[in-house]
């Protein structure tokens, strides 16, 4: 299952809080052409039918679309900062221990 950090969960709340009621953060491929499958970020009002949902009832929620949810299982959402101090998302390999 998608792993969120606590980074990423604070940038989803940041994003999420001007939504109304139970907003989240959607992740959907976008285009799933093999390894290169491209994934598309929104912010959602509320999961889409077939959706996995991500978090509490407190705090963050990711929405997950079916083909999104089967490619992350096994990662970590994540955010790094930019050389200009711009927030980016990032989808990293989950660390074994």
């Amino acid at each position: 299952m998608l792993t969120v950090t606590e980074a990423a969960a604070e940038a989803i709340t940041a994003l999420t809080s001007q939504g109304e009621g139970d907003a989240g953060l959607r992740l959907a491929v976008q285009n799933a052409d093999g390894e290169s499958a491209q994934l598309a970020l929104s912010v959602a009002p509320e999961p889409a039918d077939g959706d996995s949902v991500l978090g509490a009832d407190e705090g963050p929620k990711v929405f997950l679309e079916p083909q999104a949810a089967a490619l992350l299982d096994d990662k970590v959402l994540d955010v790094q900062e930019d050389e200009a101090g711009g927030v980016a998302f990032a989808v990293l390999p989950q660390h074994t221990s």
